[in-house]
């Protein structure tokens, strides 16, 4: 027995302060806020999937932030990405890692929730390129 799922719509990302997560996501990262959020729905956009800003005590659910890179956002060069993040006041969990296919640097947003950029540099082992 399946579901037949088709593809993710949304990622929900727990917030205890809408307005500051708000601005962190689309001014701090940069990610486009979609002409259909609300005050109380709030969704910023890639080019893959959406994030929704949710308060999970509007609903009598505890706050809980997202662990350790549960979000992790494609940028074309993590160094550069990451310069400007800490110029934005951004502080990063340990230095930018390289795997070999690959290099990332972790950190959190103002709600402590588990965040990392990312970019692969290596061929995928079937040989086509990320």
């Amino acid at each position: 027995m399946t579901i037949d799922a088709q593809r993710v719509d949304f990622i929900a990302v727990p917030t205890q302060d809408r307005a500051r997560a708000e601005q962190f996501y689309a001014e701090t990262l940069g990610l486009r806020k979609n002409p259909n959020s609300t005050d109380q729905w709030i969704e910023l956009e890639t080019d893959n999937v959406t994030l929704a800003l949710v308060t999970p005590t509007e609903i009598g659910l505890p706050f809980e932030p997202l662990p350790f890179a549960s979000v992790v956002l494609r940028v074309p060069d993590v160094g550069e990405a990451r310069a400007r993040l800490e110029a934005a006041g951004v502080e990063f969990k340990g230095e930018t890692f390289d795997s070999g296919v690959c290099n990332g640097a972790a950190f959190r947003d103002p709600d402590g929730n588990g965040l990392m950029i990312h970019h692969r540099y290596a061929p995928y082992r079937d040989g086509t390129q990320p």
